[in-house]
């Protein structure tokens, strides 16, 4: 005699669990841009009144009929009008009160864009780049999605040429370590990082050098791109 199955529907798996299935998922996109040797971040003003006058990261609830990285880009593309720009996964933030309307997991996603290059459509709440380091209270747990992402950033180019989303195609060792600064927050000898620098053999000398600069030109340089994605 054959024995019962003791599989469940899903549909009896929801009904029997359904508060678990009203838990909202949205997405936080953190966008660091580079200008005047600051590291900055992409923030929107809080249309929420809980936090009026505040600025939050830019990012949504994640619709029904898209996963989590079509959200992310929906966002980005709404709200900036950029398109071609790198998302990357981050981390998720589930604390239980985090979103004052209920329970809401988010995933954080950061980019890095050249500011220069990328204009933005800012129409609406106050769209504009802060300098992170004067990013000190926002709406939410923003704050700490930044600081996150800012870690992540921070281990990520150690190993990998991710600041060149930030320049452009053409710098100098001295605009590079500029970057390099303004990302750690801290000052880097200049002959030690040029020696790191040179050993991960991510630049292509271009035997050009900087013109119209008011300090002595130096070298311009240009990522191998076959480092770069």
């Amino acid at each position: 005699m054959r024995k019962s199955s003791s599989l469940k529907t899903a549909a009896l798996e929801k009904s029997s669990h359904l508060e678990y299935f009203r838990i909202a998922v949205s997405v936080d996109c953190v966008i660091f841009g580079y200008e005047e040797k600051e590291l900055k971040v992409l923030l929107i003003k809080s249309d929420l009144k809980e936090f009026a006058g505040m600025y939050s990261l830019l990012g949504d609830l994640v619709r029904p009929d898209e996963d989590l990285d079509e959200a992310s880009y929906r966002v980005l593309k709404e709200r900036t009008d950029l398109d071609d720009v790198f998302l990357q996964q981050v981390h998720t933030f589930g604390a239980v009160n985090r979103h004052p309307s209920g329970r809401v997991v988010s995933t954080a996603y950061y980019s890095l864009v050249n500011i220069n290059n990328h204009k933005l459509k800012i129409n609406n709440n106050d769209l504009r780049w802060h300098p992170v380091k004067g990013a000190y209270k926002l709406a939410f747990d923003h704050k700490d999605i930044l600081t996150t992402c800012l870690q992540h950033l921070r281990g990520r180019i150690e190993e990998h040429p991710v600041v060149h989303n930030l320049l452009n195609e053409k710098f100098s060792l001295r605009e590079l370590q500029e970057v390099y600064e303004a990302i750690l927050n801290a000052p880097l000898d200049r002959r030690n990082f040029r020696k790191k620098i040179t050993l991960k053999n991510w630049l292509v000398d271009l035997n050009e050098m900087e013109d119209n600069v008011p300090h002595r030109p130096g070298k311009l340089y240009k990522f191998n791109k076959k480092y770069i994605r």
